[in-house]
């Protein structure tokens, strides 16, 4: 067939069986008012797509030939049909986690070693694995200054670990200093995500798995039991010191009050023999004979209880008496009569 002879109100359509049907185009003509309906439907539902629902606790940022346009909050918003328009919504109360150091696939973890291996302050090698919790605060900076928001703050946070793994020494890292670590490391995050203005708020981070290289490790371990055991006996004696201290201070003051006391009955007990001892000497000089012998007659009185007593006869056989003890023994004779009587 001819170019010239092609008529475009006229086609032929071989069957199956070689049969040729000639379909006349001219007589399927379609209304131009249901065309028109058809083009307004088509017109309003691209116009009332528009419309969009923003949930609460999320806001929506419109992209305008994708350019930042404006931010919307929560309900019932319009922005202009695709391809003018497009709205992207912004969870602002969902938080968000990385993992530093490792992944969690499927429940099962897989450690990433080009992250975890860290240097120290003391240059010893430490294997550290991190997770960090974050919040977006503001839907546009973390839409449009940074292209992978995640992968970014990955490398935030293993940037400020790594700096403050490295002013710390190894010791630190593994025992006592671990929660000195994350406050300087969100302290450092937070730092860094403010330079890059990524809208995010760091609200937790979270050392995981802290340990030395497999190869070393059951060395750290002996050293770390080393120091465990170090920091129990210095605890428990600070315990003894604490519970022997209050003991001595107490039996300290127990005997200090006993000395003032004994102090306050060996002065009254001074003063009354100082004031007994002018009454007998105003006795005396008043008689002295008599007191004198009455003096001798106490002092005998005081003396001789406690004092073995002898009896000695004017005879030639001296017979001893042991009063106290009621034994009888005989001594040699003698002519001493002042002896005693």
């Amino acid at each position: 067939m001819a170019p010239q002879d092609f008529d475009l109100r006229k086609m032929k359509v071989r069957g199956r069986k070689g049969d040729d049907f000639e379909i006349n185009l001219s007589n399927m003509k379609m209304p131009k008012v249901r065309i028109a309906w058809i083009v307004l439907a088509a017109l309003a539902i691209w116009i009332l797509s528009g419309f969009y629902m923003v949930s609460p606790g999320e806001q929506g940022v419109i992209r305008r030939f994708g350019a930042y346009a404006r931010s919307t909050v929560p309900g019932l918003r319009y922005h202009l049909p695709f391809p003018m328009e497009v709205v992207d919504k912004v969870s602002l109360t969902e938080v968000r986690r990385i993992e530093v150091g490792f992944r969690t696939i499927n429940g099962v973890t897989h450690s990433v070693q080009r992250e975890s291996h860290m240097l120290t302050g003391d240059e010893n090698i430490v294997n550290v694995t991190m997770i960090v919790q974050y919040l977006v605060h503001d839907a546009r900076d973390y839409l449009f200054n940074v292209k992978d928001q995640e992968g970014t703050v990955r490398d935030a946070t293993e940037s400020a670990l790594r700096q403050i793994i490295g002013i710390h020494s190894i010791d630190d890292v593994l025992t006592a200093g671990k929660q000195q670590i994350q406050d300087e490391t969100i302290t450092k995050l937070e730092e860094l995500l403010g330079s890059y203005e990524l809208g995010v708020h760091v609200t937790a981070v979270q050392l995981q798995d802290v340990h030395p290289p497999q190869e070393v490790i059951h060395a750290f371990k002996d050293v770390a039991s080393a120091k465990e055991d170090k920091n129990k006996f210095i605890n428990k004696a600070h315990g003894y010191r604490n519970e022997i201290i209050p003991q001595a201070k107490g039996e300290a003051a127990r005997m200090v009050r006993k000395a003032e006391g004994e102090k306050v009955n060996r002065i009254r007990r001074a003063e009354g023999d100082v004031q007994k001892f002018l009454k007998t000497l105003e006795k005396y000089r008043a008689a002295k004979a008599i007191t004198r012998q009455r003096l001798y007659i106490e002092t005998m009185e005081a003396v001789l209880p406690a004092a073995k007593k002898i009896i000695l006869s004017d005879t030639g056989q001296v017979s001893l008496l042991n009063l106290l003890s009621n034994d009888f023994k005989t001594l040699p004779t003698t002519n001493n009569k002042g002896a005693a009587r």
